[in-house]
């Protein structure tokens, strides 16, 4: 029979040996094109920390930008960044770039 002690020793034991099991988050990607995210909706899981990677092909710099999310981050022209979001509730969350707010423009839909 394991006891409490014993399934905190295991844990900490697999996360300090294997940390990428225990840690890794969903990876999802998103791309700026001419002002524009792609894709501009996306489908995650709800209830589990997600992994958004951007890449930003513009020359100019945009700011990701979510109320519903509460984040906002600056990526600069022609480099990435990574955005963790959630756990998220069943639902939709809206973000938008907030250097081209009327074309850059997006939906997260969380099943």
């Amino acid at each position: 029979m394991i006891n409490k002690f014993n399934r905190i020793i295991f844990l900490f034991s697999l996360w300090v040996t294997c940390p990428g099991l225990v840690l890794a988050a969903p990876e999802f990607k998103i791309e700026i094109k001419n002002h524009l995210f792609f894709p501009s909706e996306l489908t995650v899981p709800a209830d589990t920390k997600v992994k958004l990677r951007i890449f930003n092909h513009d020359a100019t710099n945009e700011e990701f930008e979510s109320y519903d999310m509460n984040r906002e981050k600056v990526i600069m022209g022609n480099s990435q960044t990574v955005i963790f979001i959630g756990p998220l509730k069943p639902g939709d969350y809206e973000f938008f770039g907030e250097f081209y707010p009327k074309t850059a423009q997006g939906k997260i839909h969380v099943e």
